[in-house]
């Protein structure tokens, strides 16, 4: 079991409806401890890979995101939910919908943060139908830049999304993969990796 495994295990609650809080280190509150090691996992997995740029999605995705481009000495850019009246200028746009919010929105970057010099990794807390990466990976593909990898925290591996990614043939890494979940018990089972 990985660092990221125990700690999914020791602080993790499996609620109804395959759900995973990990609220109390990852996406509400922030173990920075916790996101420095992540961090460094996914330098060490991509790290013969030519990345120039973290790319994510607001909001959780965003702290995380942070502190893999600090160990890879790149900026980070995420994509806007919202247009709001701060971004200016062109803009790439895609559909997405979201598994935890069960909504669709649109995400947004401005085509200055996005072109086709760029080599991204796509960062992300969660995958389970992949509708967000599929999103970000259209956004880079508008742009012309290439997807060198996407790193993702934990991979719901009994939901269809990282099938679908892998499938389309992009690096995945997943630092941890649960197999299954019981609400009633709380036990989570992980791919072995």
């Amino acid at each position: 079991m990985n660092f990221l495994e125990e700690r999914i295990v020791k602080d993790g609650i499996v609620k109804e409806g395959n759900v995973l809080k990990v609220d109390s280190f990852l996406n509400h509150q922030m173990d920075i401890e916790l996101f420095d090691q992540i961090g460094a996992e996914f330098k060490k997995r991509f790290a013969d890979k030519n990345i120039n740029k973290i790319l994510t999605i607001e909001a959780s995705g965003i702290g995380i995101a942070c502190i893999v481009a600090k160990h890879f000495h790149v900026p980070v850019v995420f994509a806007k939910k919202t247009q709001s009246i701060n971004l200016e200028g062109e803009m790439y746009v895609a559909e997405v919908e979201s598994f935890t919010h069960k909504c669709k929105n649109q995400v947004i970057v401005a085509k200055k943060f996005l072109s086709e010099e760029d080599h991204v990794l796509i960062i992300d807390d969660f995958l389970a139908n992949g509708c967000a990466l599929q999103g970000l990976i259209q956004l880079v593909t508008e742009a012309g830049a290439t997807v060198e990898g996407i790193g993702i925290v934990i991979e719901k591996g009994f939901q269809s999304g990282g099938r679908i990614i892998r499938n389309l043939g992009y690096p995945l890494e997943s630092l941890a993969i649960v197999e299954a979940m019981d609400s009633e018990t709380g036990e989570i089972t992980f791919r072995e990796q």
